[in-house]
């Protein structure tokens, strides 16, 4: 079985949640999700901002007993503010896309110290979202507004 049961080390649970942040395309380590979102196909933008955040997601829901409180907050309020700033000013769906999923990620780790069900509750309801609207992008060929 596949599970972390609790990280004693204050600099290897640091490590690890800065490691999830960056995979989950998190502030400070945000500045390559829009990037690689406007980039690459819409096929590949719904995978990235979709499945490849259930992996990072589940780890961070196992070890959130350990996670430094005062980090993860941080990192959360952080992607909060520099995704509803940064995506203010976008005109690509798919970098406005990006940004939601910047802005949804730093939510879902807002609310998981305190009731991780409702996280994974949000990430399924984000999951369902977004995959939504990447299909009507898809089936209506779209990129710009």
């Amino acid at each position: 079985q596949w599970t972390v049961m609790k990280l004693f080390n204050p600099v290897a649970s640091m490590l690890m949640t800065m490691a999830l942040a960056m995979k989950l395309g998190m502030a400070p380590f945000h500045f390559w999700v829009p990037e690689v979102t406007q980039g690459i196909p819409l096929s590949s933008g719904l995978i990235l901002l979709t499945w490849q955040k259930l992996a990072p997601m589940s780890v961070l829901y196992q070890i959130y007993p350990s996670i430094n409180l005062n980090m993860i907050l941080t990192i959360s309020i952080l992607s909060i503010m520099i995704a509803g700033w940064g995506g203010l000013n976008q005109t690509q769906l798919p970098k406005i896309m990006a940004y939601s999923s910047i802005a949804h990620m730093g939510w879902m780790t807002t609310v998981l110290p305190y009731n991780p069900t409702m996280t994974l509750l949000n990430l399924i309801i984000y999951i369902i979202m977004t995959s939504t609207m990447f299909t009507l992008f898809m089936a209506n060929s779209t990129t710009t507004t």
